[in-house]
């Protein structure tokens, strides 16, 4: 299990977390919570070892699964079935036992059959007592439950999209040796069906668990404790309380502390009120000081109050003029593998359109908008680039970010020519200040890259925005504000996203249907399909 103990937690020069002291064992299902920015990337990534703090200890006794926002590439070649088998080593014996196989079925005269036969032999030992046949099925029941499909186990893991990829790092993780598993927005390119499966899951788990996650519905139905990082005081809260009795118990705790500091105020400006009158009188001046003294502590023992956490104040461009129709394509198909993802995509973004694309995990979403923003070239066909096309992607990995370069740097490369005064106003309001705008972009958090990326596309001008999950790694304060931005902006949009209100706020006018390339005029019918996406 883990145990923290007086632990300090620095990101560069800034102290995120003071003595913070907390234990996780078995049966604890921890959510993780705190603003954008505070602090709970950092922790999961010191509770998993990839972090030191910078005082205190962390130890970890038993196995440790950790699956980041943004996990590492696997190795492409990597089959599906092999990749999650990997957790527990045993995929290296399947390869073994495969090949004993192979070599069985290839092998010619009686002695070298005895040798495969033999070699088949201390393959399938080695493999059943890795967990055998019995682990196999368990990893197809997780794959299954996190919505990948049986033809893609035996597939490379190159071939996925970045959504199945997740998955499938997903499913290596949950398959891993029981211990304590730290997932960090784990339901992100999650639909419904894979969400409500992984809650179960989740749920019964009877190792410790740490969560952060901004699916209030997840931590309402899994977490038996929470962890809350209060960065204005660098403390981290531990309530012994599920989620709901948690919101229950701050709300209640808000309002007490509002009431004693009420009534303190009251009390204080009443003393004071007496000290003024009593200092006129030289009988009485030294009383007056002692009243006024009393007044002066009485409010500085108040507990502190709670403020709400700045948002970020974000207001989509206003688009540059353009033709009628700024971006298009004809007969768009895209393979990986021999697996086609997209097959004769036509498509047409008018000025000011709105266009929603749903379809399956797999179905080729994010591979279209990649294709439509220039980061992948097509197969075959062609994306039409019409008068005055200036175009804003938001990539759901944050692609479009460059980890070496620093936020500032970043932001230069969205909005090429931007003064510095202005690009230091566009940071502000998405919440880098000072030497924020100097960190590289690899140490910020997932709800910091999406702010970056949001920042490139306010500075940009752009008069089509492809979004892929623009809230994703969002609190839900943050969240709101992007709504509130789509919903304003007056330039084209093409969306991909499982949110629906994300849907209402793009107000749609078509919809692209994937893998089928079906494009339709929007109707509510098509809703009832977003998280299924």
């Amino acid at each position: 299990m883990i145990t923290l103990r007086g632990a300090d937690v620095r990101a560069g020069a800034r102290l995120l977390l003071s003595g913070a002291t907390a234990h996780v064992g078995p049966g604890d299902r921890v959510g993780l919570v705190g603003r954008n920015g505070a602090g709970k990337t950092t922790l999961l990534t010191v509770l998993a070892g990839l972090a030191r703090p910078s005082a205190g200890t962390v130890t970890r006794t038993g196995p440790v699964g950790y699956l980041p926002q943004d996990p590492a590439a696997a190795d492409p070649a990597a089959t599906v079935t092999g990749r999650i088998l990997s957790a527990r080593g045993l995929d290296e014996a399947v390869r073994s036992l495969r090949a004993a196989e192979t070599e069985m079925a290839e092998a010619r005269g009686p002695s070298a059959q005895d040798r495969a036969m033999r070699r088949y032999a201390r393959a399938e030992a080695a493999f059943q007592a890795a967990g055998g046949y019995g682990a196999e099925a368990e990893a197809a029941r997780i794959a299954a439950g996190l919505g990948l499909p049986d033809r893609a186990m035996a597939r490379p893991v190159g071939d996925l999209s970045g959504g199945q990829r997740r998955r499938v790092e997903l499913a290596r993780v949950l398959f891993g040796e029981r211990g304590v598993l730290l997932l960090d927005e784990p339901t992100n390119h999650l639909d419904a069906d894979s969400v409500a499966w992984l809650r179960g899951f989740l749920a019964s788990h009877a190792g410790g668990l740490v969560l952060i996650s901004h699916d209030t519905g997840l931590l309402d139905a899994v977490v038996n404790r929470v962890w809350h990082l209060d960065p204005a005081r660098a403390a981290l809260e531990v309530h012994n309380t599920g989620w709901a009795t948690y919101l229950a118990d701050r709300d209640a705790d808000e309002r007490r502390r509002a009431r004693l500091r009420a009534a303190a105020e009251r009390k204080a400006a009443a003393l004071h009120a007496q000290a003024d009158k009593m200092r006129a009188r030289s009988a009485t001046a030294v009383r007056a000081k002692d009243m006024a003294r009393r007044a002066d502590r009485m409010l500085a023992g108040l507990e502190p109050v709670r403020r709400a956490g700045k948002v970020a104040r974000i207001r989509l461009p206003e688009p540059a003029p353009c033709g009628r129709t700024p971006l298009g394509a004809v007969s768009l198909a895209k393979a990986y593998g021999p697996l086609p993802v997209l097959t004769g995509v036509d498509l047409a973004v008018d000025r000011g359109s709105r266009l929603a694309v749903l379809g399956l995990n797999g179905a080729g979403k994010t591979t279209l908008l990649k294709i439509l923003a220039g980061r992948e070239a097509p197969d075959s066909g062609r994306v039409v680039r019409g008068h005055g096309l200036r175009l804003g992607y938001f990539a759901q990995e944050h692609d479009t970010l460059d980890p070496e370069r620093t936020v500032r740097q970043n932001l230069a490369a969205a909005a090429p020519g931007l003064a510095d005064a202005e690009a230091r106003h566009i940071l502000g309001s998405f919440l880098f200040t000072g030497d924020d705008a100097d960190k590289p972009a690899a140490v910020l958090s997932g709800g910091e890259k999406t702010r970056l990326a949001l920042a490139g596309l306010v500075a940009s001008r752009a008069n089509v925005l492809l979004l892929d999950e623009p809230t994703n790694n969002l609190d839900p304060e943050s969240r709101e504000e992007v709504l509130a931005a789509v919903d304003a902006y007056r330039g084209a949009v093409v969306m991909v996203t499982h949110d629906e209100s994300a849907i209402e706020a793009l107000r749609p006018d078509r919809v692209l249907l994937l893998p089928d390339a079906v494009e339709d005029l929007w109707n509510p019918g098509y809703a009832d399909l977003v998280t299924l996406s």
